[in-house]
């Protein structure tokens, strides 16, 4: 997914962008105070921060809608920041209805004027969800909760269809979500992805999507290359079962002579498959696949 030019092109309008992202940089790296408090702040932040949320959430997303019947029609984006999850559904889903929940002032303010949908005041911790939509969607988020549970029981019962949480790929955040994931499938959860089961897990399970940097991008966070990669952390869990992929892709397939290796998920836990030429059809699928594709065969 491309991240869209017209939210570049306003974001570049924002002046003093270099300094502050530098300032929020150097309080994030020293335990400081972490809070957004000015339009510019906001600004620089969304800058360096809403391309990779944009891609994350995107990727996530796709990798969900393969395995709904019906797509979500109604959307509750919540702690939102300046809306790159909303952007990115708007572009895979056509909506009737999208709310974007946010508890700082200046990103709801910068938010919309960047994506539209209902902006609202709303803090997760304080705060009972207004409302249900088919889709809610944390994107992250959680990490940053004093008590994560409480608040994805929130989300699970706002959700009518799917609640699709993403974070980072740091090991810290995979064994929230490996918590998570576990609680509300006790709750009557199901998952639609990334796993293709609904047995205990244990793996560093993450995945990455490749982002194009702009030039404000590349200014404002050091270095020339053009793009970089994202790396992330999901769970999608519905309130009806679908139907899974048979295997997920867990790491690079390693394209070598006449065969590919591909590490997988299955029901019957992590394996290793080759993939050899002689058989045609898999393995011109599996030198296509990459990292989080599912996989039969």
């Amino acid at each position: 997914m491309i991240f869209p030019s017209d939210v570049r092109s306003l974001l570049e309008q924002n002046a003093g962008l270099k300094q502050a992202a530098a300032d929020i940089s150097l309080r994030y790296r020293t335990g400081r105070d972490k809070s957004l408090k000015t339009t510019t702040e906001a600004a620089a932040y969304t800058a360096t921060r809403m391309p990779a949320t944009f891609g994350a959430v995107g990727r996530a997303l796709e990798l969900t809608l393969e395995h709904l019947e019906t797509p979500p029609e109604t959307l509750l984006d919540v702690g939102a920041g300046t809306g790159a999850a909303t952007l990115a559904v708007q572009q895979l889903l056509d909506l009737k209805n999208a709310v974007c929940l946010e508890r700082a002032a200046v990103m709801r303010e910068l938010g919309q004027k960047l994506v539209n949908a209902d902006w609202r005041a709303f803090d997760l911790t304080a705060d009972d969800l207004p409302e249900k939509a088919d889709l809610v969607v944390a994107s992250y988020m959680l990490n940053e909760v004093a008590d994560p549970i409480s608040a994805t029981r929130k989300l699970w019962n706002a959700a009518q269809s799917v609640l699709l949480i993403v974070e980072s790929a740091l090991p810290e955040s995979v064994a929230l979500l490996q918590k998570i994931r576990a609680d509300l499938i006790e709750r009557g959860a199901h998952i639609a992805a990334p796993c293709p089961h609904d047995k205990p897990c244990a793996e560093w399970c993450h995945f990455a999507c490749r982002i194009e940097r702009s030039r404000l991008h590349k200014q404002l966070k050091g270095g020339d290359a053009p793009f970089e990669d994202e790396k992330f952390s999901f769970i999608a869990l519905t309130k009806v079962p679908v139907s899974r992929c048979s295997a997920r892709i867990l790491r690079h397939p390693q394209i070598g002579a006449n065969k590919v290796g591909l590490t997988l998920c299955t029901p019957d836990g992590i394996i290793e498959k080759t993939v050899f030429k002689t058989d045609k059809t898999l393995y011109k699928a599996a030198r296509k696949a990459k990292t989080g594709d599912g996989f039969s065969g």
